[in-house]
Formats: structure tokens, sequence, C-alpha cells
């Protein structure tokens, strides 16, 4: 029997609407979730069609990281790391022409934090508890963090070394969070603003995006292999230690 999937697609127009489905554990990220987005990824980056794309969470969270579980079965942290890494989904969502907007509730840790702040836009409950905690545990943000926080926040040291979470007021006030509402105004909120964005020519947010991601003199792609070979490297000394 094959296993239920962990990602979810829908369209409403022109708008995609991409919903992250394991809300048993929270929408945890693993393997099979990887393997879904990066194929799902793939065919709305060809859709011509489509002029935006929402990510979401099914249940009482948008992502709450990593799937312990699946660390906890591979040989070491760096094992597991690599596996993960296999696909790139980030560079493929990176790498859609469309804007992309993350509408967070419940908890977005880690690598779920990184996803959306992969996003161009990021919508956020009050109630929402944003937060990296991988300093905590002794390893190394391995999806981005350590480039995108820094280039939203004034205040990346502290997110990234304290690992502290903070709420949706909080995030917006440190840049990671464009628009904050209350709870049961977030589908709203999101998709409005993915229906405003919707009504801009299809050419007109490809140029738009296309020139967003020029505004560092070092691409987060680039930053990110650098980020990745350090943590995997982290990841592998740590595993040997045991």
């Amino acid at each position: 029997m094959p296993a239920e999937r962990t990602v979810r697609h829908e369209r409403s127009g022109a708008v995609g609407l991409v919903t992250l489905d394991r809300p048993a554990v929270l929408n945890a990220y693993s393997v099979q979730m990887r393997d879904e987005l990066h194929e799902l990824l793939g065919g709305l980056a060809r859709d011509a069609d489509l002029r935006v794309v929402v990510f979401r969470g099914a249940g009482r969270a948008f992502c709450a990281g990593a799937d312990l579980g699946e660390f906890g079965t591979a040989p070491s942290p760096f094992e597991a790391r690599r596996i993960r890494f296999e696909r790139d989904v980030w560079a493929a969502l990176r790498g859609l022409p469309v804007p992309t907007i993350a509408a967070l509730h419940g908890h977005a840790i880690g690598s779920g934090l990184e996803l959306a702040l992969h996003c161009n836009l990021r919508v956020a409950t009050r109630s929402a508890s944003l937060w990296m905690p991988e300093a905590r545990v002794g390893v190394l943000p391995a999806a981005g963090g350590t480039q995108t926080i820094p280039r939203l926040s004034p205040h990346a040291a502290r997110i990234l070394l304290l690992g502290e979470p903070i709420d949706g007021a909080t995030a917006l006030e440190h840049g990671l969070v464009d628009v904050v509402v209350d709870d049961d105004e977030l589908e709203a909120r999101s998709l409005a603003l993915a229906g405003q964005i919707a009504r801009t020519p299809r050419a007109t947010l490809v140029g738009l995006v296309r020139l967003l991601r020029l505004q560092d003199n070092l691409s987060v792609g680039d930053a990110i292999a650098v980020e990745r070979r350090l943590a995997l490297r982290r990841s592998a000394t740590r595993g040997r230690r045991r």
C-alpha cells in the first residue's frame, strides 16, 4: 500500500496552494516530504499560467522542522542531513519564477522556518512560534537560515545564537515576517495578498522576482552552499564523537 502523500497542491485561478500535510507530527520535514516538494516545485516552475504560490501547513502548525525520527534511525547526523540534501528543495523554491507567500501558524521551527524565509512574503499569526533551535542542540542550520535571516533582520545574531522562540508580533518587529494577523484571519489574509499579486501580469511578476534576487553581491545559493559544507562537516565531526 503506497504511503499517504505529505504535500497537497491545489489551484485557485492563477494562485497555487501548497499544503504541508503531516498534521499528526506538526508537518515535520521528512525525506518523503522532500521528494514530493521537489517534484511539485519542478512542475510549478513549468506552469505558464501560475502567478503566485502560497505555502501553508495543515493542522496546528506550519512546519516543526526536520523529522527527528528519521535523524534517529540514520547511521549519523551527517548521513541524515546528506540524505535530505540529495534533492535541493531550497534551490527549487528559490528558483520559482513567480512570487511566493508563506502562511505561518503554530510552530515554524528550524528548516520549517527556513522554508518560509526562502519565500518572498510571510504572513504570520500573532500566536505563531518562530525559532531556530539548532545552536541549542549543537548543530548548524543547513537550509539557509544563516544567510536568509541576516538579509532580513538586524537581530540575526540573537535569533541564531540564542535559539529562542518568538511570536508573530516580535517576528514582525525583527523583520522576519511582513504581515501579522489574528489566528482566524490567516487564510483569508494570505489568499487576499495572493489574489492581489495575481492581478499583476505574469511577465511583470517574473521580472520582479528575478530582479529581487540580484540584491546581494553573494547570491543566497552560493552562501547556502558554504553553509551546507560547514553544516555537513559539523555533523560528521559530531557523529564521530558519539
